[in-house]
């Protein structure tokens, strides 16, 4: 039994929307990574005038919030991978995936 076989005169879509998106991906996952690991850096490197309490306070709460806002980008972009991937499967072939005859029948069988 041969799997996957594509259904006679079926059709692709042309590409849209969804191929520009995963193109621009990987720059935006770069970018989201690096931005925020720059402000952290930064702040470690230029750190505020204050005592040692308040400059270890601002430098926690940089990371912290540089973590987040890498997290909050990677899981965008995981999130949004998923769903130009489903559109362009969505766009290929149609194939055969479960070609059995099925009864048809005007009411429900008798148990």
């Amino acid at each position: 039994m041969k799997y996957l076989r594509k259904l006679p005169n079926s059709r692709r879509q042309a590409p849209g929307l969804e191929r520009a998106i995963l193109k621009k991906l990987p720059v935006t996952l770069l970018g989201g990574t690096l931005i925020p690991l720059f402000f952290s850096v930064g702040s470690r490197l230029y750190p505020p005038e204050g005592t040692v309490t308040q400059i270890a306070k601002h430098l926690i709460t940089v990371d912290i919030l540089s973590i987040a806002a890498v997290f909050t980008v990677w899981t965008g972009v995981f999130t949004i991978t998923i769903g130009c991937f489903v559109v362009v499967l969505m766009k290929g072939p149609a194939y055969v995936c479960d070609a059995y005859d099925l009864v048809d029948s005007e009411r429900p069988r008798d148990d």
